[in-house]
């Protein structure tokens, strides 16, 4: 398959293996066929690059990270935008935890543009959100610089992070995550 318009960045697997989605520099989602070679859906939620796209564990839904300082949460099967997650930062990373309604953020700005005081600031830390209620709950420090990937173990009961400081991260939780619950 020849994408014609926009790098692509990111992809993960469609519906049934029977299609690829694509994450572009643009900002661009695609769905593409398979078996055609065709693009069967395009939308454009994102205003900068897309980073990183991750699925939930039931493959149904899957979130992305963005240049544009959000990340959403969009349906596998029609692209449609669910959720979304405001930051003040470029996200590089993004993953929905596989047992609560969470999911985590990672990024910062560019490694050009960091001083020494921005480790201080928090700009580097793993922020975590409600996945239904879009409320940030939680940030976890870390990293001296950003960071560029992040996942949930599939037990849910760690996660990882790998940042522009040349250090990867495991994080255990404690049994205070386990047991909170989410005020509404």
């Amino acid at each position: 398959m020849t994408v014609p318009d926009s790098k692509v960045t990111s992809l993960i697997w469609g519906t049934l293996d029977h299609t690829i989605i694509t994450g572009h520099e643009d900002g661009a989602i695609t769905q593409w066929d398979l078996r055609t070679g065709k693009s069967i859906e395009t939308v454009k939620d994102h205003q900068g690059s897309i980073n990183d796209m991750q699925k939930n564990r039931q493959g149904t839904m899957f979130v992305t990270a963005s240049k544009d300082k959000t990340s959403k949460l969009f349906d596998v099967d029609d692209l449609s935008v669910h959720k979304v997650y405001v930051t003040e930062r470029p996200v590089n990373s993004a993953s929905l935890s596989p047992v609560y309604d969470h999911v985590v953020l990672g990024g910062g700005q560019d490694a050009m543009d960091v001083t020494t005081t921005a480790a201080q600031a928090g700009k580097f830390d793993a922020r975590f959100f409600h996945v239904i209620f879009e409320e940030e709950f939680a940030r976890v420090k870390g990293h001296f610089g950003p960071i560029n990937s992040l996942a949930f173990h599939p037990d849910g009961e760690s996660f990882s992070t790998g940042g522009e400081d040349g250090f990867i991260r495991v994080q255990s939780f404690d049994p205070s995550y386990k047991e909170f619950r989410f005020d509404y």
